[in-house]
């Protein structure tokens, strides 16, 4: 039975009642001395010097009531909080010279060794926590908090398999699992992508006497969802009492990372149509989908979402928002973000000059660069990659290379792979391919496939035969999968009129089974993403307002003296054949289904998984022009905003 706790002046005015016998039956309240009481509001408030001066200047005890052990508690967990591992190692050291004194052991009580253990693990003194952990593992059983404890402290500085294997020595010791074990070693699972043995903790779950609760269900859907077992993920699901908003988050983190972006979107709206709400986590997860796909849409809706939201937005949410914007080609948007963040990272300023230059803004990239470092920020690797490679699209070798050489001289940034494929990248593009050969040959480091790669595509611009096949070479040997080397050297043959070569090359990619990647574009109309491949659209293409949108168009692109540049078609076949085969690319199809089911003036996004050809970039120009919208077209290497007959890369992509 328990009384109401009252303060000590009260209870020495309380007044017998007579009518009550005795109270001898009724348990005593232990008194509480000043000096815990103080102890403990001394380390509540964070005032970790002064408890710890308290606790040090207490005369040393034979016993030790409840009250210490939750102050000595309370203090471990502030020091845990604020990561404070000088305060709880001398509170440690007490409590060692207290057992040598023969006093009581306050290390054998489980809470006090737990969250010594926590406090040395979360300081990354891992050795240190396991000391803690097998300090007296002898003399009697550890409790199952202690082993979760010393797990998770494995689990958090990245010894995952040291966690499970401490799991599995529990279960050896005949200690019973508990939901905090299994929550425990099935995180483990997940960040291993060990499917097997999660699926062993599975079956421990459903044979264990306690059911499991949500932690431990979210676990589940997290380990099933990491390890792409959709099937296992709806059985967790349905068989689970109710869902928070950690199991959502689960799922679509699920779906993300197997690059099921379109079912993480779908995903994602049904969780909001079951009014579930969302946690920043799920934004920072979604919102980078909305960038992948450029579904500016659904991303302003979640910015408004935001907006609405009483809780204040983090950094991360803000910065993904920003990159959401910035790979929509909305700009204008992304700025007004930055420019309303109270507080900013070294990231926000990335994103935003990131933005910049895949967007052809070089010249507000270069200034908002100034305007950075005038801020007291210190560029990284990332801020030169975002500069270098904006040059490099953008036509800037002068620039480019500048910005290079400032980068160690004046940042002490050292050049990294990256780095110097956008060098090479740089040179190659403005012709200067010798230049280029010789940044290669004198690296201090390996060259990579992207180099090689970015030197082939040189080659290709200019026509350099005799060394896109010794470059070739090299890659198929660096890369033998992938596919984007074959095509580059088909494509550089069939440039050529060199048909052998071509045939050559594809004969090689039949026999290694390698397969040339589909022209896909897509396209946000309302909430739905629309998907189109070349050649593809066949119900589309044969529909009424497709041929009439199609025929006024081109005889309006007539009229202005557009022709079909049908030597973009690598393929020896009629000409005839090869105009119908470049009319029919992705993204021409996505621009005539946005013309057909959107309202005049707006503008137009689309995405494609390839870069855009001469011919459909010479057309999209031109469609601009005639129908008076902005077309915003994302391809593999850059933004091309399209405007009145002209397109912001200025022909050179």
């Amino acid at each position: 039975m328990m009384i109401p706790a009252i303060s000590l002046s009260t209870y020495r005015t309380v007044k017998p009642n007579p009518t009550v016998t005795s109270c001898s039956h009724l348990p005593k309240p232990k008194p509480l001395t000043s000096s815990t009481a103080t102890f403990k509001s001394l380390s509540k408030s964070g005032k970790l010097d002064e408890a710890l001066r308290l606790i040090e200047s207490s005369p040393s005890k034979s016993s030790t009531t409840e009250n210490d052990l939750e102050a000595y508690s309370l203090f471990l967990h502030a020091c845990i909080s604020r990561k404070s591992l000088e305060h709880g190692q001398r509170l440690y050291l007490k409590l060692l010279l207290s057992r040598d004194r023969g006093n009581q052991n306050l290390l054998d009580k489980p809470t006090l060794k737990s969250k010594l253990i926590t406090l040395y693990s979360v300081c990354g003194r891992v050795d240190e926590a396991r000391r803690i952990f097998d300090d007296g593992f002898e003399t009697g059983r550890v409790p199952e908090s202690v082993w979760v404890a010393m797990a998770i402290g494995y689990s958090r500085n990245g010894y995952l398999k040291e966690a499970l294997l401490l799991y599995r020595q529990m279960l050896c010791g005949f200690v019973q699992p508990g939901n905090f074990s299994f929550s425990m070693a099935l995180k483990a699972c997940s960040d291993m992508l060990d499917f097997w043995v999660g699926k062993a903790i599975h079956a421990q779950i459903m044979k264990s006497n306690e059911e499991p609760d949500q932690v431990v269900n979210n676990a589940l859907v997290r380990l099933y969802s990491e390890c792409g077992c959709f099937e296992e993920v709806l059985r967790v699901l349905e068989g689970m009492p109710h869902w928070n908003v950690v199991s959502w988050n689960s799922l679509i983190g699920g779906f993300v990372r197997r690059d099921k972006v379109f079912e993480s979107l779908s995903t994602f709206r049904r969780m909001q149509g079951e009014g579930m709400g969302f946690s920043w986590v799920t934004l920072t997860t979604i919102l980078p989908v909305c960038a992948r796909l450029t579904a500016l849409v659904s991303g302003k809706e979640i910015h408004a979402q935001i907006v609405k939201s009483t809780a204040k937005p983090d950094v991360p949410v803000l910065n993904s928002l920003m990159d959401m914007y910035a790979k929509c080609g909305a700009m204008e948007y992304c700025r007004r973000v930055f420019e309303g963040m109270q507080i900013k990272d070294l990231t926000s300023w990335n994103t935003m000059l990131t933005g910049y230059a895949i967007n052809g803004c070089m010249t507000e990239a270069m200034e908002f660069f100034d305007e950075m470092v005038d801020s007291g920020y210190s560029p990284d690797g990332v801020t030169f990659i975002a500069l270098l490679s904006g040059c490099s699209h953008a036509g800037l070798p002068h620039d480019g290379m500048r910005v290079f050489d400032r980068m160690e001289k004046d940042y002490g940034v050292l050049p990294n792979l990256e780095h110097y494929a956008c060098l090479v990248d740089i040179l190659g593009r403005a012709g200067r391919i010798k230049e280029a050969l010789e940044v290669v040959r004198n690296m201090p480091i390996k060259p990579s496939g992207s180099i090689w790669g970015s030197l082939l595509n040189s080659c290709r611009l200019y026509g350099e035969i005799s060394l896109a096949e010794v470059i070739a070479k090299c890659l198929f040997e660096l890369e033998p999968k992938n596919p984007g080397n074959y095509v580059m050297l088909s494509n550089i043959y069939a440039n050529a009129g060199m048909w052998e070569g071509v045939k050559m090359v594809r004969e090689m990619m039949e026999t290694r089974g390698i397969k040339k990647e589909a022209g896909c574009s897509w396209i946000q109309i309302k909430n739905r993403i629309h998907t189109f491949v070349a050649g593809g659209g066949i119900e589309f293409c044969s529909s009424a307002e497709y041929k009439k949108v199609w025929s006024e168009l081109m005889e309006a692109m007539e009229e202005v003296g557009y022709v079909p540049n049908t030597g973009v078609v690598l393929h020896d076949v009629e000409e005839e054949m090869k105009e119908m085969w470049v009319c029919g690319h992705s993204e021409r199809l996505a621009t005539i289904f946005a013309l057909v089911h959107t309202a005049p003036r707006m503008p137009i996004r689309i995405t494609k998984n390839l870069r855009v050809c001469i011919d459909c970039h010479s057309w999209m120009k031109i469609v601009s022009r005639v129908t008076k919208r902005v077309i915003v077209l994302r391809d593999t290497n850059r933004f091309h905003h399209f405007e009145k007959g002209a397109c912001s890369c200025k022909d050179y992509w």
